[in-house]
């Protein structure tokens, strides 16, 4: 049972994706977006710990430490920001660098969209910047890319879908400050 549960959520997560990107002009990102999720190295990670309120790789990583399927995904999926790290050649350290626009607007709808399949029927706008002030993800976040990400989800929140994704179609695709 639990196969047929994992592959239903992560389907109806990549729908919603699917929905949220053609809304903004993003139709390959939206078409192939998280496809990974469906190879045996994620598949089977996430059939076995789903639970259907949470990621399954929450789960893997309680139970051993860490996520092979997280990790997996992460190198394969440029809409995470861990995917946006390299080698500083002054410091000679990994950190992160600032998200392309396009795949900064994918996590955006990826983060909608997670929200509105965990949370269900309690899902409000404001669920993706709640789950954003509540996470430890600031070490690997660019802070511009941070800074660009409270706006775009605050937005979310106090002025609805409509309206945040005329900005990101008309604002942050087409590369004008903000």
């Amino acid at each position: 049972m639990k196969p047929w549960q994992h592959f239903k959520t992560i389907t109806h997560h990549r729908l919603l994706v699917m929905g949220y990107c053609f809304r903004v002009g993003l139709i390959r990102q939206g078409l192939t977006h998280d496809l990974s999720k469906y190879s045996p190295t994620e598949f089977r990670i996430g059939a076995r710990y789903y639970q259907g309120t949470r990621s399954p790789n929450a789960a893997e990583r309680e139970a051993i430490g860490y996520s092979t399927a997280w990790m997996h995904h992460k190198g394969r999926n440029r809409h995470h920001y861990e995917y946006w790290t390299d080698l500083n050649p002054v410091s000679r350290q990994y950190e992160p660098v600032e998200m392309p626009r396009r795949y900064f607007v994918e996590m955006v709808m990826d983060r909608i969209a997670a929200s509105r399949v965990y949370k269900g029927k309690t899902y409000t706008d404001g669920a993706a910047l709640e789950y954003l002030e509540t996470s430890r993800e600031s070490p690997l976040l660019h802070p511009e890319t941070r800074r660009k990400l409270t706006l775009v989800l605050t937005m979310l929140r106090d002025r609805g879908e409509k309206e945040t994704f005329r900005f990101l179609r008309k604002t942050v695709l087409t590369g004008k400050p903000f």
